[in-house]
């Protein structure tokens, strides 16, 4: 395990780095990624959603199928697999975390596997997880949820008090800069001040307060555009204590996607990197790519002749959808399918999840322990880095493979 002069993170009777890996899907932050992070004594995260993917069986069982039942039951299997895979890279250092967004149709199925399969925290995003300590229920798992300002926070916490549960800590994500789907209304609503850090930190403590809780010292971890030492340092300074990255992780040489689509988040300049709405009904942000910009061009067109469909893939992922369900002001696109193609490394047809601020080696790949020794020591690599290919050229060797 790694060490450090920074305080450390008290989560679940543990001693952590004060490093969090965020959680990302399809697929892009699975076992090997998970458990990498958890080895060096840090919290890595696994993406509950369509785990299926990284497993050939399963596949083989679902990839043609619509049978909802089918696919749902290959997701809580691979779920499984990938948490007794992440716990055994570990070797019993640092935590394993899954991650279940509120918006998923099988969001309950998808704690109670976590539960079941012994993930030491839950972490859930994407809407105000209010029922979780219920589904958790009985089970000595860790519940965290991820909010972006101090009104969403005094309303799980309020909440989750008449249930005598409190959070095992908070994530406290800025949708200005992170990556996937943000916590904002809309994207116009991005740059408002209630998300900024310091306003968050400070309104976040002022109500621990007000409510008699700071003797719970429930952790809160930053996340959301953070790529450098001296951010850390900042947001501890704070009254952070810990900060959570996603896209950083996701171009480490651990990271679960194929190469392709780390190449295509690290070749990104600022203006590739864009803001829409996404399926789920919330602000999205991911790579410019060829698919992405010709959806784009055709959004307003196919917002305007939204209406209810069968659902493309037939598992119903999102249990509210712009395209199944007709809804013109969301996305109009099946996400999973999108998604499952960036993993896969297809970069004319998938969709690339990234944040918009720079990223900690630029467009080079390094380790999982390159990137945490970065942030928690500053300590800069000293070998050069191979430069990842253009995404040209691993376009190229895409069509070839």
């Amino acid at each position: 395990m790694l060490q450090t002069v920074l305080e450390r993170l008290k989560l679940k009777g543990k001693s952590l780095l004060p490093i969090v890996q965020g959680g990302m899907g399809v697929g892009v932050s699975a076992h090997r990624l998970a458990g990498t992070v958890a080895s060096y004594g840090a919290m890595g995260t696994i993406s509950s959603v369509d785990l299926r993917r990284h497993h050939p069986d399963l596949m083989l069982q679902t990839g043609r199928s619509r049978d909802k039942a089918l696919i749902d039951s290959a997701n809580l299997v691979a779920l499984d697999r990938e948490i007794q895979s992440a716990k055994a890279l570990s070797k019993g250092n640092g935590l394993i975390a899954v991650n279940v967004m509120r918006a998923v149709s099988e969001y309950a199925s998808y704690v109670r596997q976590a539960c079941e399969s012994g993930a030491d925290v839950v972490v859930v995003g994407a809407g105000l997880p209010l029922d979780l300590p219920e589904l958790t229920e009985g089970h000595k798992t860790g519940i965290v949820p991820i909010l972006s300002d101090v009104r969403g926070i005094g309303l799980i916490l309020k909440k989750w008090m008449r249930k005598n549960r409190l959070p095992d800590a908070i994530v406290i994500e800025n949708p200005k800069f992170a990556a996937g789907h943000l916590g904002a209304p809309t994207a116009e609503a991005l740059n408002n001040p209630n998300f900024a850090f310091n306003n968050v930190l400070e309104g976040t403590l002022q109500l621990f307060k007000d409510m008699g809780l700071e003797k719970e010292n429930i952790p809160l971890i930053t996340a959301g555009g953070i790529h450098s030492h001296e951010q850390v340092l900042q947001l501890m300074g704070m009254g952070a204590n810990a900060v959570q990255l996603g896209s950083a992780f996701a171009v480490t040489e651990e990271g679960d996607a194929h190469p392709n689509f780390k190449k295509v988040l690290v070749e990104a300049k600022p203006e590739d990197i864009v803001t829409f709405m996404s399926v789920a009904g919330l602000p999205a942000r991911a790579v410019r790519t060829p698919w992405l910009a010709n959806y784009l061009e055709k959004e307003e067109k196919l917002q305007r002749i939204a209406k209810k469909r069968p659902c493309t893939v037939g598992f119903d992922c999102l249990a509210s959808c712009g395209l199944r369900d007709g809804i013109s002001k969301h996305g109009q696109f099946c996400i999973d399918t999108q998604l499952a193609f960036a993993l896969a490394g297809d970069i004319r047809r998938g969709l690339f999840f990234r944040g918009s601020e720079k990223l900690p080696f630029g467009d080079a790949i390094r380790s999982v322990r390159e990137l945490i020794e970065l942030l928690i020591n500053g300590v800069k690599p000293t070998i050069e880095a191979v430069r990842a290919p253009t995404v040209r050229a691993a376009d190229e060797a895409l069509a070839l493979a």
